[in-house]
């Protein structure tokens, strides 16, 4: 038993379309971008300034026959070092004081200015960053190795820790040039397409 139950319609109402989602506005993969600049920036601190710690706390002391005539390999000992723990301690603090720049960005995605800003911002710091990467990376290429042209030979041997630790903030001092690298790609093609 069913029972069909007949409505007239009136000519007097507009069939029309429903309307099922609002259209996306172009350009909606920017909003995606400014969140993976966040994150990236996240990774670049915590690069920047782990480079910069691991550096700054370096230090071997080799005893040589008495306690009152020791060896000492310390950061502070070459001034290539300590423009790298400068500069990346720069590069972190920048990093850090960049993010709510970010965060605007992910708020209005289709802004020009807030990334522009960035974009020349994170230029002059990948260049600060490359510079004391490249800069360290060499000394400690010549711990490790030495040169026999010039008779300076490797401390490794006999500092391995130091020789560890200031190798690992080489490695990520240049995981955080990568990352910067990475958001300058990022931010032109952000600004660069509509």
């Amino acid at each position: 038993m069913s029972t069909t139950i007949d409505i007239p319609e009136s000519s007097k109402v507009v069939k029309g379309k429903a309307v099922v989602a609002a259209p996306l506005r172009p350009g909606g993969w920017k909003k995606g971008l400014a969140i993976m600049d966040f994150i990236l920036r996240l990774g670049a601190i915590a690069a920047a300034l782990g480079a910069a710690a691991t550096m700054g706390t370096s230090d071997q002391t080799l005893p040589f026959f008495t306690q009152f005539f020791q060896f000492e390999a310390s950061y502070d000992s070459f001034t290539t070092f300590q423009f790298f723990v400068i500069t990346m301690a720069l590069v972190g603090g920048y990093l850090v004081l960049s993010l709510p720049f970010s965060v605007v960005a992910i708020i209005r995605p289709h802004a020009v200015g807030p990334r522009l800003f960035l974009i020349i911002l994170d230029t002059v710091f990948l260049t600060l960053a490359t510079a004391s990467a490249a800069s360290a990376a060499a000394v400690v290429y010549l711990a490790h190795n030495g040169d026999q042209d010039t008779n300076w030979l490797a401390i490794c041997n006999q500092f391995g820790d130091f020789c560890a630790q200031t190798s690992a903030a080489v490695v990520s001092s240049f995981v955080a040039v990568v990352v910067l690298v990475l958001l300058i790609v990022m931010s032109a093609l952000a600004i660069g397409k509509p």
